[in-house]
């Protein structure tokens, strides 16, 4: 359906840039992020969670449907994927690869480590299989909204672990553990473990994805790129930028009532917010 995932982050690797990995959640939003890859000329994953599908009603089918629709009628030509994000359910995991997914997240973090690797060592033998690339966990990554995971805890990944994990696994790029959580933070403070990140990068050879990175100051982003992240997951700030765009038209025009005028501006906040963080993931430009 699209480039492949790995492909795209080890050009980024290469290069010290990261790709932007942007959690769409709904059908309506697919279309502003790669409108807003086009615009900056950027390399572009398409993602979207078991969780997120659940939420929101939506299925596999549904977004790869979706996403080839918008791939085909806005003629993209950027390099883009699809990407199945955090999911811990074969089946669901499955029908991802038979809708044609490029790549897909296994997430077995909760589980002690030979546990994770016997479980990803399946889905990998499952996606490979059909040419799909796989994402895995190690370490586990906190939330507070647990619309992505389940995890209210946080254990950072052991570099000396993830080198064994990902060379026995044979996992096509791995998401680690450094401190950063999955939704809004509120009144806690982002932290990232960045010694950690450089620490790992020195014991892993395949791409390293950093998740949470909604409300993450755009330095640190930049900072954790420069020691070896060559993914960067937004999914909240997404959500949050939407709802923006659709509170600014009725607080302007609070007599509106069709909901095309404050879609098309919750659209066009979500493409302004994604092209702002392409930039600073420095892919923006990288498309050639």
């Amino acid at each position: 359906m699209g480039t492949g995932v790995k492909k795209m982050l080890q050009k980024a690797l290469e290069e010290g840039y990261a790709v932007g990995s942007f959690s769409a959640r709904y059908l309506t939003n697919i279309g502003p992020v790669l409108e807003a890859a086009v615009r900056q000329s950027s390399p572009v994953i398409v993602q979207v969670s078991q969780k997120e599908m659940k939420r929101y009603g939506s299925t596999c089918g549904q977004f790869a449907d979706e996403y080839r629709r918008c791939i085909r009628e806005m003629d993209i030509r950027v390099p883009a994927a699809l990407h199945l994000d955090h999911t811990k359910d074969l089946d669901i995991i499955q029908a991802a690869i038979d809708a044609g997914f490029d790549s897909v997240m296994i997430d077995a973090s909760e589980q002690p480590l030979e546990k994770n690797m016997e479980i990803v060592k399946k889905v990998v033998a499952m996606a490979h299989a059909k040419g799909v690339e796989v994402e895995a966990e190690i370490g586990k990554i906190s939330a507070n909204d647990l619309i992505e995971t389940d995890s209210t805890t946080q254990l950072y990944t052991d570099p000396q672990e993830a080198g064994y994990f990902a060379k026995e696994t044979a996992v096509d790029f791995l998401a680690v553990s450094v401190g950063t959580v999955h939704g809004a933070y509120g009144t806690r403070k982002p932290h990232i473990e960045l010694e950690r990140i450089r620490e790992i990068r020195e014991q892993v050879s395949v791409p390293l994805v950093l998740h949470g990175a909604s409300g993450v100051p755009d330095e640190a982003v930049r900072e954790s790129i420069r020691r070896g992240i060559c993914k960067v997951n937004y999914a909240t700030e997404l959500r949050i930028a939407y709802s923006d765009g659709v509170k600014d038209v009725l607080n302007r025009n609070p007599d509106t009532i069709d909901p095309k005028k404050y879609g098309t501006a919750g659209k066009e906040h979500v493409k302004a917010f994604v092209m702002e963080k392409m930039k600073n993931c420095g892919c923006a430009g990288k498309a050639v």
